[in-house]
């Protein structure tokens, strides 16, 4: 079930959203005022998109440790004066504001692991959008929040492991149908060893895609070796390594310089390292032929 034609979801639909309950969302516009939702002749409340996106945002205050009444007043104060800051860290917190009704749908049929819905909805906000507002609207707040609902518990494992697979999926069958010139410049990208998280790589290999590049990636936690075997066979232009823990690093310390090493060998082939589990570690080691940076900007520059 979507929002009807009016752009409005029941009460269900916007616990689903929000993971608030029904309760707790009755006892915020009762007691607080945070919303003032419509009634049907019936007597159901409907919620529009701002009414979700304003219950959020107190969600998220009061997780920060404001007080129900301190959160509701900061909205309010926000939604008057828009340069107002509204979260302690605004650079990690979710970007409300520019959430559509895509991301919304999808969190909703990722909290009931509806595959075959989570699919249908994708592919409207694709087709509808573009593969790059598709990506930068849809895909990376989906999964960014995806991971905020996990970490804190909101979430369980299989929740979110069946929505970033969904995902994951859908960016494969974009990539697998993507027509490339032949003298287009290929990236071959991959998880280090015992690095399971692949999705951040495929919205990688997805920016290069758009820039015209023939991508293909080594699946998550890649056997000791098969990156170096693959790059000897397929010899790309740019290899670009990832790990969003630091399990690699810990788990084999050696392997930065055994990489390292192997990309000094390598002539007219580029080699860059990448994801939070890269930048969060101590590394002795320093590399001269890998480099380590986050910004895809920097190695897509001319």
């Amino acid at each position: 079930m979507q929002s009807n034609q009016n752009g409005l979801f029941s009460i269900q639909q916007v616990a689903d959203m929000t993971g608030l309950s029904k309760q707790v969302i009755r006892k915020w516009e009762e007691r607080y005022g945070i919303i003032q939702p419509k009634r049907l002749d019936n007597g159901y409340r409907v919620y529009s998109h701002e009414d979700v996106k304003t219950l959020l945002k107190v969600k998220l205050l009061s997780e920060q440790g404001h007080s129900l009444k301190q959160a509701a007043l900061l909205v309010k104060e926000v939604e008057e004066e828009p340069k107002m800051p509204l979260f302690k860290d605004e650079q990690k917190s979710p970007n409300y504001e520019q959430w559509n009704e895509y991301v919304l749908r999808l969190l909703e049929k990722g909290n009931h692991c509806d595959e075959i819905e989570l699919n249908f909805i994708l592919n409207q906000a694709y087709h509808h959008l573009g593969i790059d507002h598709f990506l930068t609207d849809i895909a990376i707040p989906f999964l960014k929040e995806v991971g905020r609902k996990w970490e804190n518990h909101e979430w369980s494992e299989y929740q979110e492991s069946v929505s970033s697979l969904v995902v994951r999926d859908f960016l494969v069958q974009i990539r697998r149908n993507y027509q490339y010139r032949d003298s287009a410049p290929f990236v071959l990208g991959a998880c280090l060893p015992y690095e399971h998280h692949e999705v951040p790589l495929h919205l990688v290999l997805m920016k290069f895609m758009m820039k015209g590049w023939k991508t293909q990636l080594v699946g998550a936690s890649p056997a000791p070796g098969s990156i170096e075997s693959l790059v000897c066979k397929l010899k790309p232009s740019v290899v670009l390594l990832s790990a969003t823990t630091t399990i690699p690093f810990e788990t084999d310390p050696t392997l930065l310089q055994r990489l390292d090493e192997f990309a000094q060998k390598q002539e007219n082939i580029a080699f860059y390292l990448g994801g939070q589990g890269t930048i969060h570690y101590h590394f002795d080691y320093k590399p001269r032929a890998i480099r380590i940076t986050n910004s895809v900007e920097d190695i897509l520059k001319p």
